[in-house]
């Protein structure tokens, strides 16, 4: 009778502790795949970076004269800010900075530069 008991309280202890290593095990693993799944600053940073000169290659590609272009990102949103030499070039470049892939939304703050200067 004594033996039993002393089997399954061994037996018990047992279970106990394998569990709470099961236990540990994966929540050490929860956390490192919370911590990979979220980008560094300088990941988000370079991000941006490439996005925006995709849409400015884009805009020169389709005929918008860019040296007066600042493009700006913020995640995946756009704005489009500076000046054009021409009207016409301002709602052209929402259609193409819409077309380029990544790109969710545009906003466009261009305006018509005044030539003289």
């Amino acid at each position: 009778m004594k033996v039993s008991k002393t089997l399954r309280l061994a037996g018990g202890a047992l279970i106990v502790v394998a569990s709470m290593n099961a236990w540990s095990q994966a929540s050490d693993a929860a956390a490192t795949s919370t911590e990979s799944a979220t980008p560094s600053k300088s990941d988000v940073r370079k991000a941006n970076r490439a996005l925006s000169k995709k849409v400015l290659h884009a805009l020169s590609k389709g005929g918008i004269e860019t040296s007066g272009v600042r493009v700006l990102i913020k995640g995946s949103a756009v704005t489009l800010a500076g000046d054009v030499p021409e009207q016409p070039q301002i709602e052209k470049a929402t259609a193409i900075a819409q077309q380029v892939p990544g790109v969710t939304s545009v906003k466009n703050t261009l305006s018509l530069h005044e030539g003289g200067q």
